[in-house]
């Protein structure tokens, strides 16, 4: 007698549903099984029913099994690209917070704060750091103060400059409006004598005019 056929369609009944769904569970198991001991096969199995609840094989470790597909060549670019992400998103911060934690507590160190729990080995350490630091500092200052020492010269040798450019052009005028220097004077008190001479009050001389016309005077040479 010749086994009727199955129709290959979803079973209505749920009780029968279920009933096939667990015997056919079984049987696929057991294959997997004859599979993996037959040819020495690392095989994997998930199977959730109807109503979500998950049944599963594995012939070594299912963890093992799925990494090793997430990682197989094939499988590599089809991996949850959000879900890689945001593991390798959180693996950075929470590398990133340990660090900031360390040099935080670095810093802590070079202020001369929390050294109690530091061992002879590491104040050793800490202080062959901070005469490093001192003396890079030393150096850095020693530099900017020999930096403004040559600008401040290079600013006195510009002003000396200039003032001796100015001596010369006040003496080119003078020269020029026939002022010359007796012997032994020199060219500043020059400048103060006709600066004085051309400082003469005009109404003085106003006054003494208007004194010579009143009078009917002649004025004098």
């Amino acid at each position: 007698m010749t086994r009727k056929k199955i129709q290959i369609k979803k079973i209505d009944n749920t009780a029968a549903r279920q009933v096939t769904f667990s015997k056919r569970r079984r049987g696929l198991f057991k294959k997997a099984y004859e599979l993996s001991t037959l040819c020495d096969a690392e095989i994997a199995l998930m199977v959730f029913s109807a109503t979500g609840k998950l049944f599963e094989y594995s012939n070594s470790s299912m963890g093992q099994v799925i990494e090793r597909r997430n990682l197989h060549p094939k499988n590599i670019n089809t991996l949850d690209q959000p879900s890689l992400e945001k593991q390798l998103d959180g693996g950075v911060h929470a590398m990133l917070i340990k660090e900031i934690a360390k040099k935080n507590r670095e810093l802590r160190h070079m202020r001369g704060e929390d050294l109690q729990g530091l061992d002879l080995e590491e104040l050793q350490k800490l202080e062959k750091i901070m005469e490093g630091s001192l003396r890079r500092l030393v150096e850095e200052k020693g530099g900017k103060i020999i930096n403004e020492i040559d600008a401040l010269k290079t600013k006195g040798e510009q002003l000396i400059e200039e003032n001796q450019r100015l001596k010369q052009q006040v003496m080119s005028l003078l020269a020029g409006q026939g002022h010359l220097l007796e012997p032994g004077q020199s060219s500043d008190s020059l400048v103060t004598n006709i600066s004085s001479m051309g400082s003469v009050d005009p109404r003085q001389d106003c006054d003494s005019s208007c004194a010579f016309l009143k009078l009917g005077l002649p004025f004098p040479d």
